[in-house]
């Protein structure tokens, strides 16, 4: 008997000593995985696994959590909930995410997406797909809205458009007792982090949905045909490198993504999601991704409409004042090499002339035959062209003297190229040129196109804006 005591005595000891074993392991395995080279892994995120591998855990969940941090490629296991319509039949060009809970006052949401289909033509809905996420733990409410959003837009759930999805409460990570940066009130650090894990999962779920996606607010106007400014901008920026792009300057409204950046971003915005509100979240994110600047667009494609904040209520009367409802034409501003004789100011160069983005070339006081040149990448046909120089601030750094000229007939290494014969299309007004129907006045495909001084000035000189429209592509 005295053996047998024993005996137990021994197992016991060793059970307590394998399961502090194996803590001791994992926490080592952890520190060990902070130093592995790995591209997915964030400095963030190292910080994170660092600070927290000093906590007492349980080490099962740690594992789990810790292999799900380390794949920010893959997608986050949870298993969503249809509410109204079925996975998407084939990939779409745009897929629009849309995040809703209950407000205390006010509701938006039928409102935005009907926005969202009344302001796409036929063709456009064609290439777009609209998720709608019901976040609200509130059972009886996303049964009300459903049936509301089935009853409005049956035809779009039908054609395959538009999806409603939910995600049970228990995949939610602890909302209560977190920490309160910011000097926030503890219901509003529960608010922002849960908005900020809502927002993670419906881009998990819409990652492989489209080629692009960008995301809304539950309370938005669109600008009508949309969709066909996003594609221009996109075609302009094909080439260059950018992580996201700004279609509205008011918090999570009209931010545009690669849909393969958005199983990083929903790792990121999970990892991170008691820190801070998800809009700063996205700057981080932006950054880290190597984009250092916005890159917005103007006008606005989306505004804010409410009036009440999903928040207690609250009042939100934000407004972009660069927004614009109806139809706008965005230029073109096809591929092309931009070059200048003029002295520029500090990093003002040239290519920041020919952006849709909000920035301006700013050269030093031009003299007589100074010129701003384009070369276009291919022969274009050409249907309107407008060209503002100065800004509000600086209303006198126009060019006072000027003239437009379009080429053709290149010459010259890829780097050195130039139009050996021009023709002068007319001239500046009070800094300003536009000209239409170009097409009709030039016979040639145009290769180049250039700002001429005409007389020198003492002002310095800001192009703000170059914009080209193209007609037909001309035969190769």
């Amino acid at each position: 008997r005295h053996n047998l005591k024993y005996f137990d005595k021994m197992r016991c000891l060793r059970k307590r000593s394998a399961v502090s074993f194996l803590g001791i392991l994992v926490v080592c395995l952890l520190f060990m995985n902070l130093y592995i080279e790995d591209s997915y892994v964030l400095e963030g995120d190292k910080q994170l696994i660092r600070e927290t591998a000093t906590h007492q855990l349980n080490p099962e969940r740690y594992v789990h959590s810790f292999k799900d941090l380390s794949n920010f490629s893959g997608s986050i296991n949870i298993s969503y909930r249809y509410l109204a319509g079925t996975p998407l039949p084939r990939k779409r060009y745009l897929t629009i995410g849309l995040s809703s809970v209950k407000r205390k006052k006010g509701n938006y949401l039928l409102e935005t997406i009907k926005s969202i289909f009344e302001q796409s033509s036929y063709e456009e809905l064609k290439e777009i797909a609209v998720v709608v996420q019901l976040a609200d733990f509130d059972s009886a409410w996303c049964e009300g809205m459903v049936q509301d959003i089935s009853q409005k837009f049956a035809h779009h759930i039908i054609a395959g458009r538009l999806i409603v999805i939910h995600v049970p409460e228990d995949y939610y990570p602890v909302l209560d007792g977190l920490k309160r940066n910011y000097n926030d009130p503890e219901d509003r650090v529960k608010f922002r982090s849960k908005q900020n894990v809502d927002y993670a999962f419906l881009l998990n779920f819409c990652a492989n949905l489209s080629d692009y996606y960008v995301m809304l607010e539950d309370d938005v106007r669109c600008s009508k045909n949309f969709l066909t400014a996003v594609k221009k901008v996109i075609t302009s920026r094909e080439g260059s490198y950018w992580v996201t792009l700004e279609f509205s300057k008011l918090g999570y409204i009209g931010k545009l993504y690669h849909s393969h950046d958005l199983p990083r971003l929903a790792h990121f915005l999970l990892m991170f999601y008691q820190e801070m509100p998800c809009d700063w979240l996205l700057i981080h994110f932006r950054g880290l991704l190597a984009q250092k600047e916005v890159i917005r667009f103007k006008p606005s494609l989306f505004q804010h409409m409410g009036y009440y904040s999903s928040y207690k209520g609250a009042e939100n009367k934000l407004k972009d004042d660069d927004f614009e409802e109806e139809s706008f034409d965005i230029p073109d501003n096809p591929p092309a090499n931009l070059h200048t004789n003029m002295n520029v100011f500090e990093n003002y160069e040239a290519s920041k002339a020919y952006s849709s983005i909000d920035e301006y070339f700013w050269g030093k006081a031009p003299s007589t035959g100074d010129f701003y040149g384009i070369v276009f990448e291919k022969p274009i046909k050409i249907s309107k062209i407008k060209i503002v120089t100065g800004t509000e601030d600086r209303q006198n750094d126009i060019l006072h003297h000027g003239a437009l000229e379009v080429g053709e007939k290149i010459v010259g290494s890829k780097k050195g190229r130039q139009c050996t014969t021009y023709l002068r299309l007319g001239e500046f007004k009070n800094g300003n040129f536009e000209i239409t129907d170009v097409e009709h006045k030039v016979l040639f495909d145009i290769n180049c196109m250039r700002i001429l001084v005409t007389k020198s000035q003492k002002e310095w000189l800001i192009i703000r804006s170059i914009s080209v429209w193209t007609s037909q592509t001309p035969n190769q």
